[in-house]
């Protein structure tokens, strides 16, 4: 008769130890490309010393400029990366944002997902294009799916929260609003208020 290693005596305990073996390397590992991220983006899209008119309306002498690290290589590598470790234990249908910061996120949160837990995406127009289907939503969005909204740089979060209800004429449930940069100015507060969750991979004084 064969005997079971001591301790080991059922496969959801060989599990649990995988798990743990490989969470001591992934930490470090995302900390380690979080750090790089963060240099991309200080060094690509950061601008400061003029006078910025921001989405909001609000003006600033402090801009980021994420699309130059959304659509650089080694950046968008990293933010895939690390949005996806954010969102790959959530029950989750689809991601999605505001044209046009949020596409770069999406496609590659889409392409970054698959095999491991494959995610479809779409985005929001501002406006409906006026001709082929003639739709606001784009891309892959079920009536019902269960959503995270992704947005590059928050300041309000009056943006995204047009995507907010334009996913809910889909019926869908809106998990949580994940931006990369937060400026602090008042978006986590309106979001709570809404009763939305929301999560920041940096913010604006990382950056200062």
């Amino acid at each position: 008769m064969s005997r079971r290693p001591l301790g080991l005596n059922s496969g959801s305990q060989l599990e649990t130890m995988r798990r743990r073996f490989m969470e001591t390397f992934r930490t470090p590992d995302l900390s380690h490309k979080r750090q790089k991220l963060l240099a991309i983006i200080s060094r690509a899209s950061v601008l400061q010393g003029q006078e910025f008119r921001l989405t909001s309306g609000r003006a600033s002498n402090f801009f980021i400029d994420l699309k130059k690290t959304m659509l650089d290589p080694e950046g968008a590598s990293l933010l895939a990366d690390l949005l996806f470790d954010k969102i790959k234990t959530e029950d989750v249908d689809c991601v999605g944002g505001m044209e046009t910061g949020a596409i770069p996120i999406v496609a590659a949160i889409c392409a970054r997902s698959w095999p491991e837990k494959p995610i479809n995406g779409f985005f929001i127009r501002k406006e409906a294009k006026g001709h082929g289907t003639d739709q606001r939503v784009d891309g892959v969005l079920e009536r019902g799916s269960r959503v995270i909204l992704f947005e590059d740089v928050t300041t309000t979060g009056s943006s995204v929260m047009r995507a907010v209800d334009q996913a809910r004429l889909f019926q869908c449930t809106i998990l949580k609003v994940i931006t990369v940069v937060d400026r602090l100015e008042g978006a986590e507060e309106n979001f709570r208020n809404a009763g939305i969750a929301f999560e920041a991979l940096f913010t604006r004084r990382d950056f200062i």
